[in-house]
């Protein structure tokens, strides 16, 4: 019982300082991610701090993966380092044995990541896909500021307004450059407003001049008006784009079984499949030699944290493009990252306990001569 709560508590402990510097750093990195799609207009800067935290929890689950590793690796160095595993090695407590209180310590956050993965990633990606539509598909009008110029969505014409009118819905000094084919048109007006037909939003222009120039004949035209009407928000409904799978729940992906979705199934399922083997995998790497200045076990536990989350979605892209099924993919990386994992925990385990059978032969040959 004191192996196991002492164990536990460290981990738990360091689980939750390396939480909290991870997610400080990946929160500094996608603000500055978010703040520079808002800068180029690919989001309202109005929805920055919902973008950010619909990314955020996106991320949560490989954050959460890597700070159990982390935590495990760094806390069993420790023990080596400060020859406490020397100690619990001599009364007869081998590597294997940490693999019990490790894996009570991590249950509930491989839980967490499960329902992150399955339930949480899904619901963030749909609502940030629903913001960013919602700000690509929104009115042309309504992109138009007062003293600077706003594309449309299409990037056929370009509005601008010198100043508002006093009254609502109304701007001063209107400047209009359209683009259709060959033809280019350019359309000023003293004042404009928009007013709603039907389903069609209209642009109604008055005293102004409309200029029009064909690129290929050069037929230049004039005209001059009192009142213009132009179309320039249709009514007619778009046809709805096609739901992308990480934005499908996990029971939408079960029910329409194509290769895209199983695909999305495949990394959702890696990453706790990833996390649970990463954790067994800390335990054979945290071992280090306490007689040696550098210690090189973190850093190697990174690189295999990078390479084994590449080969998650490097199983994803195969299984999207049909060379592999799912089951094939989730079994062939994973069984296999868990063989290696049992592996390096069962050979520290044995090379430790001949290292100290040894030790005691050694010991008493000395003795005795």
């Amino acid at each position: 019982m004191l192996f196991d709560s002492t164990v536990r508590k460290e981990l738990a402990r360091s689980f939750g300082a390396t939480l909290v510097v991870i997610l400080t750093i990946v929160l500094t990195m996608m603000l500055i991610r978010t703040l520079g799609l808002a800068a180029n207009g690919a989001v309202a800067p109005q929805d920055v701090v919902l973008l950010l935290g619909y990314t955020a929890l996106g991320q949560l689950p490989m954050m959460m993966a890597l700070s159990l590793f982390v935590a495990t690796v760094v806390t069993l160095g420790r023990m080596y380092r400060d020859s406490e595993m020397a100690i619990w090695f001599s009364s007869g407590v081998g590597l294997s044995r940490f693999v019990r209180p490790v894996l009570r310590t991590g249950t509930p956050v491989l839980l967490v990541v499960g329902l992150l993965a399955l339930l949480v990633w899904p619901w963030g990606n749909e609502k940030t896909t629903e913001l960013r539509q919602r700000y690509e598909q929104r009115s042309d009008l309504a992109r138009v500021a007062p003293g600077s110029f706003q594309s449309s969505a299409d990037g056929s014409r370009v509005f601008f307004i010198e100043r508002e009118g006093e009254s609502a819905g109304v701007g001063r000094n209107v400047f209009l450059l359209g683009r259709t084919g060959k033809r280019e048109s350019v359309t000023t007006a003293r004042a404009g407003r928009v007013e709603t037909v039907d389903d069609d939003r209209v642009l109604v222009l008055d005293s102004g001049h409309r200029s029009e120039q064909n690129g290929e004949t050069g037929e230049h035209a004039r005209l001059n008006f009192e009142h213009l009407r132009m179309v320039v928000d249709p009514g007619k409904a778009k046809a709805a784009e096609s739901v992308p799978p990480k934005a499908q729940s996990t029971l939408a992906l079960l029910r329409e079984p194509t290769t895209r979705n199983h695909a999305e199934l495949t990394w959702r399922l890696g990453l706790l499949f990833g996390a649970t083997n990463l954790l067994l995998l800390g335990i054979g790497l945290s071992a280090t030699n306490p007689r040696r200045a550098s210690n090189w076990n973190l850093l190697f536990a990174l690189l295999a944290f990078v390479v084994y989350y590449n080969l998650i979605n490097l199983s994803q892209a195969w299984v999207a493009a049909g060379r592999l099924g799912m089951g094939a993919a989730l079994v062939g990386l994973h069984g296999t990252a868990m063989l290696v994992a049992l592996a390096l925990v069962w050979w520290r385990d044995h090379s430790t306990v001949l290292h100290w059978r040894r030790a005691p032969a050694t010991a008493t040959a000395g003795a005795s001569a």
